[in-house]
């Protein structure tokens, strides 16, 4: 299964399941439409000018919506958040970019509870997805766009909204976002294509209106609890335009604490193995170190609901090797990930020096509970 084909089974499993692992809890289902329009950014160079000034972008968008009113723990602390799933698509065919559209999962969170049921109220979103039909670089075709190197690829939107109730089951809604296509630098040139639309929607509440409930659920006490975490990563990797892709991938463990109901932190060890050095540099005599790279990591985790989780990483290496593009001595790491059981989960996320993609992190997780 190619990295993309396995990019949109995940985002699919890991949003769709976050759903239906609560088929008896309550929703309030809404469905969006809505036009949006924006810059796409430069990165400052000539040619990133010239295809900034060639886009004009405008796009439509479709949205359903499941808005969590089951009076739960997460649901409470999240502020009854709406969880579902939207398809973006770009209104022209762009002879330098493509006609960018995606598939996404998305999460809305509203700033406060009381707020949400006002005429305005505002709150944040995160959307993370499969962004395909782009146009990639082509040295004799597109030779202008060095923004992507390949046709499918990860998305990412991240922004804030205001929503103003126009009736009982109908508001209007505004958002700005940062908009941000990239395939982890699995095939260059990979710069990453970025967008900040504003994004003008209505949005219609389905079925039976339910309200926000008024009291706030009883808490369980909370606990200190801690966890050992084993992770195995898997991913590919191309460093030159025009060459293959190699396999590049990893193990990690690290120890964390669960202080409170959204997250947890803690340190460990990250170990990255990187394939093909020997047919990337044939001069070349290298040893089981010159493969590898060892970091200390600080690892946090956003815990979304009781099974899916954003986890958070930043690393500093003990050692590594440039040759494999670990450019600075330091990495970021962010993705999604979900649990199928307290021990068991499965997700992706990116790994990037200075926010410049590594690679994308496919990855099995194995948890054991620490003493309480």
């Amino acid at each position: 299964m190619t990295i993309q084909l396995r990019l949109v089974f995940l985002v699919i499993m890991t949003f769709c399941l976050s759903n239906l692992s609560a088929q008896e809890v309550k929703f309030q289902k809404s469905l969006s439409v809505s036009y949006e329009t924006g810059p796409l950014l430069s990165n400052g160079t000539d040619w990133g000018n010239e295809i900034k000034d060639a886009v004009d972008f405008k796009a439509i968008d479709f949205k359903i919506g499941w808005r969590k009113i089951s009076n739960t723990t997460f649901n409470y602390i999240y502020r009854y958040p709406t969880l579902g799933i939207g398809f973006n698509s770009a209104l022209k065919n762009y002879p330098e970019i493509g006609m960018p559209q995606s598939i996404y999962g998305f999460m809305e969170i509203p700033f406060s509870i009381k707020g949400s049921d006002r005429k305005v109220h505002f709150g944040y979103f995160t959307q993370l997805g499969v962004g395909f039909n782009l146009r990639p670089y082509d040295s004799i075709a597109n030779p202008a766009n060095r923004y992507i190197g390949s046709r499918v690829n990860g998305y990412i939107n991240l922004g804030v909204f205001s929503s103003v109730r126009i009736s009982k089951r109908t508001n209007f809604q505004a958002s700005f976002g940062l908009k941000h296509f990239s395939n982890g630098a699995a095939k260059k040139p990979n710069a990453g294509i970025n967008l900040f639309p504003l994004n003008l929607s209505m949005r219609m509440k389905l079925g039976e209106i339910n309200p926000t409930p008024s009291q706030a659920p009883i808490l369980p006490d909370k606990h200190l609890k801690t966890f050992w975490n084993f992770a195995v990563y898997t991913g590919v990797r191309n460093y030159e335009i025009g060459d293959p892709a190699y396999f590049r991938g990893g193990v990690g463990i690290n120890y964390l604490v669960e202080p409170a109901y959204k997250y947890r932190l803690g340190l460990g060890l990250d170990l990255f193995w990187a394939q093909g050095m020997n047919l990337r540099f044939p001069e070349g005599n290298f040893s089981f170190k010159d493969r590898t790279s060892l970091a200390v990591v600080g690892a946090w985790e956003w815990q979304l609901t009781e099974r899916l989780f954003v986890p958070i990483g930043l690393g500093a290496y003990l050692y590594r090797n440039t040759l494999n593009q670990e450019i600075t001595w330091f990495y970021e790491r962010v993705g999604a990930r979900y649990r199928f059981s307290d021990t068991m989960s499965a997700g992706m996320q990116i790994k990037a020096h200075k926010a410049k993609a590594d690679f994308f992190e496919f990855t099995i997780g194995y948890t054991i509970p620490g003493k309480m």
